[in-house]
């Protein structure tokens, strides 16, 4: 249940950009969370929000980056119990506990032992075999840690380490998307590693934003395998197809998305996950459960979330690309 924050699922278009009359396209992009972001936001006038944008970044990582020792999130895992997490924690912390119950614990941010070992995170990369990954699991589980009442984490064994980065980016979208809204922007598409949230239209009068999803079997270049339009909703996609890792010696492959459940990265026959939500760390977080679940496990979920709509690709039991659509997620395909 890992994701990293290069994975590019999402390619934003533009069509038709006709602005109107006393329209200005404001623009921002840039470097973050170890991805790309673009940010396009539509005002009567110039307007330069950099600074508000880097001080989102900047905020963020110093509460959740497991790349920054002196984190939040970083001093929690080397077993302070006294840091007193912010607002930003307590969201994704909220998030990710709705995320993993909906899931069946597939949904899991305690995983980062695991991440470290398999070469995904910023720790010490070890040798696996199936009694190193069993021991490894017993630092894993969402049931050994808490939110205490005065903001401070409690964790049942102090290995057991924190890693958002399956929520983290989507939520710093949120963020964003915020900090724009407060502003009185009605119109912007905010866009990290990929994985977006659309407000409003877009340059051409009364049309939504139009994002393309990338195709995961190509494996070099990009080709697009659906267009769709998103107005006031965010969507998040993920998948194995550009994250990875070759052992040197043996060449096996191992991918990035980790089962919590098994300790392993997880390859399986779900190539790409696509998910629209209300909110991006939210559709961040099921597009990563998504690529750990098999397929039904997945679809049951799907069934009892109406607030969610998921494109998934996948292979079936003949080894032929499949696609499968909620019928929410089908209409917002452009034909």
């Amino acid at each position: 249940m890992r994701k990293i924050v290069l994975l590019l699922g999402l390619t934003v278009l533009f069509f038709g950009c006709t602005q109107k009359k006393g329209q200005i396209k404001n623009q921002a992009w840039g470097n973050a969370l170890g991805t790309t972001y673009s940010i396009i936001y539509i005002a009567d006038g110039e307007l330069d929000y950099q600074q508000e944008i880097d001080s989102v970044f900047q905020v963020l990582n110093q509460s959740m980056s497991t790349y920054i020792p002196s984190s939040d999130i970083s001093k929690i895992n080397e077993g302070d119990s006294t840091v007193v997490v912010d607002d930003m924690f307590k969201e994704v912390f909220d998030v990710s506990s709705d995320v993993h119950k909906a899931s069946n614990g597939y949904f899991d941010p305690t995983i980062g032992v695991l991440a470290n070992a398999w070469g995904f995170g910023p720790g010490e990369q070890i040798e696996l075999d199936s009694l190193r990954v069993d021991s490894l699991l017993g630092y894993v589980g969402w049931e050994k840690v808490k939110l205490n009442s005065d903001n401070t984490i409690s964790k049942e064994h102090p290995s057991i380490r924190f890693d958002f980065n399956a929520v983290a980016k989507g939520y710093a979208i949120d963020r964003l998307g915020a900090m724009l809204d407060a502003k009185g922007i009605e119109n912007y598409l905010v866009e990290v590693g990929g994985e977006v949230l659309a407000k409003g239209t877009n340059l051409d009068s009364g049309k939504q934003w139009t994002v393309g999803i990338d195709d995961p079997q190509v494996e070099t270049g990009r080709e697009l395998k659906q267009i769709v339009s998103l107005e006031d909703m965010a969507m998040a996609s993920s998948g194995n197809y550009r994250k990875f890792r070759i052992d040197p010696e043996t060449g096996e492959k191992y991918v990035h998305t980790i089962n919590p459940k098994t300790g392993y990265t997880k390859n399986s026959n779900v190539l790409a996950t696509s998910v629209v939500a209300k909110t991006c760390a939210v559709a961040d977080a099921y597009a990563t459960t998504f690529m750990a679940m098999d397929l039904e496990e997945s679809k049951e979920v799907l069934a009892n979330h109406d607030e969610l709509e998921a494109y998934i690709i996948y292979l079936d039991e003949n080894g032929e690309t499949k696609e499968f659509f909620t019928p929410g997620f089908e209409k917002l395909v452009k034909k």
